[in-house]
């Protein structure tokens, strides 16, 4: 996942032209997902950055929290083509992929035709992602990162935009699997979804349970966000950012010389992790208004982009600590 785009750099009024543009259809697009999504202002910023950036996002929240109405919404709103897999502990990965079946013609001919799954698709739900087990969920592996698949011995390339939003309830449940690391670092961003505050969910037992429910319109086109998320990729990142991300990311990850690192990091974040932070500094700089991303956009998103890529030592276990909360110390040292 290069950050790095060879495209002739427009002027500055032309930048400042399309990023206003740009603004116009975000403010629609987030308008769009208020009318059916109340509150969680955070985690549909998070998600609506991780599409923008062009990457994928895994949700993470115990059952009833809209996981999975916020993906439909999203591929409502932004006008994707969108599938979604139900993944259960039968999931096969042919049932995702697709799989060749034997045609006989006329004059009896044999021949064998792919049939697409429904992993070709612009938005793709993974729901329940981790009920699934890791031989199905290693599925996904090479269309996330090169998106394409590969059938028996043939190449299918996936539409463009192409994204999934994987739901995952926690791994204290019951029949859930966790996912490899090499998927997980596939995932752009982990969004973490808390229960709502108080005044959103008295608006949800109000506009939810009447005859008439709000629904979600279509305000964008693939064509448009592919145009947005390349504008993102052209925007300016200062080098004051770049140098907060390098410190970040380098700092979570042990034998770097932080005696506080080495104690509570078995293993931390690789290069993925410093190109998935500063695509999405640019794209949240945009979705607030702004054409370059600052260092406190890196900080806000540490979190999210760094929380799937870490793991634990038994030391840090046994104390109580979580991964969250190593993440805060190494933000805290760097701010």
């Amino acid at each position: 996942m290069s950050i790095i785009v060879k495209e002739k750099a427009g002027s500055e009024k032309e930048m400042i032209a399309e990023a206003e543009r740009a603004l116009g259809d975000i403010s629609k697009v987030r308008e769009g997902v208020g009318k059916v999504i109340f509150g969680q202002e955070a985690v549909v910023e998070r998600a609506l950055v991780a599409i923008m950036a062009g990457g994928h996002a895994l949700l993470v929240g115990v059952p009833g929290l809209a996981k999975t109405k916020l993906v439909e919404t999203l591929g409502t709103v932004l006008g994707l083509d969108a599938r979604r897999i139900q993944f259960t502990p039968d999931l096969m990965p042919s049932d995702i992929l697709g799989s060749e079946v034997m045609e006989q013609d006329a004059k009896g001919k044999r021949s064998f035709r792919f049939i697409p799954g429904p992993i070709f698709a612009q938005l793709l739900m993974a729901d329940e992602i981790n009920r699934a087990s890791p031989r199905t969920q290693s599925a996904l592996l090479q269309s996330m990162q090169e998106y394409h698949v590969t059938v028996a011995g043939a190449r299918h390339d996936l539409p463009a935009p192409f994204h999934v939003l994987a739901t995952q309830n926690p791994l204290e449940q019951e029949g859930t699997y966790p996912l490899p690391e090499a998927q997980l670092d596939r995932f752009l961003m982990q969004i973490d979804i808390l229960y709502p505050e108080i005044e959103a969910e008295r608006r949800i037992l109000l506009e939810t349970t009447g005859v008439d429910e709000a629904q979600a319109t279509n305000v964008l086109s693939p064509e448009r966000l592919r145009e947005i998320q390349s504008l993102i990729r052209r925007m300016p990142v200062p080098e004051s950012v770049v140098e907060a991300i390098l410190n970040l990311v380098r700092s979570a990850r042990p034998g770097v010389g932080n005696a506080e690192t080495d104690k509570h990091i078995a293993w931390g974040p690789g290069p993925r992790a410093s190109q998935a932070l500063t695509l999405c500094a640019r794209a949240r700089a945009l979705y607030d208004g702004r054409l370059a991303p600052s260092v406190d956009d890196v900080y806000a998103l540490a979190e999210p982009v760094l929380q799937h890529r870490m793991a634990l030592t038994f030391a840090a276990r046994a104390e109580g600590m979580g991964v969250r909360d190593v993440i805060a110390r190494l933000v805290k040292a760097a701010g």
